[in-house]
């Protein structure tokens, strides 16, 4: 039972790095003697120090003494190779913690059992898979990138109570509430790329950016196919990297970058290819029905962010039909409804009670 609750507080800990971390993990460690929390640590940002690292630096100096007699709580397996940082696994060693309970085991092929082994063979006594689909869920963009070799994706699109997208002629039409839209600006800063087609580009002239909500601009991701974005449009302006894909032409400029990729049946799984390549963790599609729906068709997405707005039009652009889903949970949002649906062929299913 204390196992399983100190894992919770590494997996509460964890999230606060949401949308700092990739393309590591979201990690949190809990210090523990006698069931008293000596010291607590997360992965904060890219490149810094690591979970089990910031929860040893907050143990205070009257408590240094107590380390070795200690357990160390982790929702993820500590890290057994030299990136950024030096290996966790040894520094937990160095410690002389005296035992080691882990959420998850590491799906990265330098770590993937390494950690644990270090661990085991300096004397340490390990425990894994403790609220095993939680961290899971947790960590499954981590997980979905290294174990499927592609980012993991996220539909979401905002809908009229009658089933509409946009009226007929595609004209702007504000579905959803102002609380609903500051948090869809929030879901971008927590991922890596945000992807539309080239309807939505050219008709919309979107920004795709987070300017409702303080954090990171996600990769801007255009499937602009044989068409050629303006002059003068947001998505070529210097506010966040950009990444076109066409079937003219390979090009830096600046923050642009143009990527040559036919149209085919292998269209979408090629540029899911070279965004694993440039190590995008996850991606949200916010393109119109066309663009969802050639993901849906080809079971090219994990979860689904479905938002109902308070609206009706007698007629417009129908959203997309989403088959082969399990509605995972649903919560208002002032006048909206926000659905979360579930993949049923994906590898991670929501566990309850858990947040996006």
């Amino acid at each position: 039972m204390q196992n399983g609750l100190y894992i919770q507080r590494c997996l509460q800990l964890a999230q606060l790095g949401k949308g700092h971390t990739s393309p590591n993990p979201m990690v949190g460690a809990v210090l523990v003697h006698s069931d008293r929390i000596i010291g607590e640590g997360w992965h904060q940002q890219y490149g810094q120090t690591h979970a089990e690292v910031n929860c040893l630096a907050g143990v205070k100096p009257a408590d240094q003494h107590l380390v070795p007699e200690s357990i160390m709580y982790v929702s993820l397996e500590p890290c057994a190779h030299t990136g950024k940082t030096p290996p966790c696994a040894t520094r937990l060693v160095a410690e002389r913690v005296k035992k080691v309970v882990i959420c998850n085991t590491d799906p990265f092929a330098q770590v993937s059992g390494k950690g644990i082994q270090i661990l085991k063979d300096a004397g340490i006594a390990v425990v894994t898979g403790i609220h095993h689909s939680e961290g899971l869920w947790v960590n499954r963009r981590f997980y979905c990138y290294h174990t499927n070799n592609r980012p993991y994706i996220i539909l979401k699109w905002a809908q009229t109570t009658d089933g509409y997208m946009s009226p007929v002629d595609r004209g702007r039409f504000a579905i959803t509430n102002q609380h609903t839209q500051q948090l869809v600006h929030k879901w971008r800063t927590e991922e890596d790329a945000i992807l539309v087609g080239s309807t939505t580009a050219l008709n919309d002239n979107p920004q795709l950016t987070s300017r409702l909500w303080a954090g990171k601009q996600p990769l801007r991701v255009v499937l602009a196919g044989k068409h050629t974005i303006p002059s003068g449009y947001h998505l070529l302006d210097e506010s966040a990297p950009t990444l076109i894909f066409n079937e003219a032409k390979n090009e830096d400029a600046g923050h642009i970058q143009y990527v040559q990729v036919g149209r085919d049946e292998h269209q979408l799984n090629n540029i899911l290819a070279i965004l694993h390549q440039q190590k995008v963790l996850s991606v949200i599609i916010e393109g119109g029905p066309a663009t969802l729906s050639r993901f849906i068709q080809q079971g090219l997405w994990d979860e689904a962010r479905v938002l109902t707005g308070n609206k009706q039009l007698s007629d417009g652009i129908d959203a997309p039909n989403l088959p082969n889903a399990d509605l995972a949970f649903e919560t208002d949002i002032d006048t909206d409804r926000l659905q979360l649906f579930i993949n049923r062929d994906s590898n991670y299913p929501y566990p309850g009670g858990m947040s996006l």
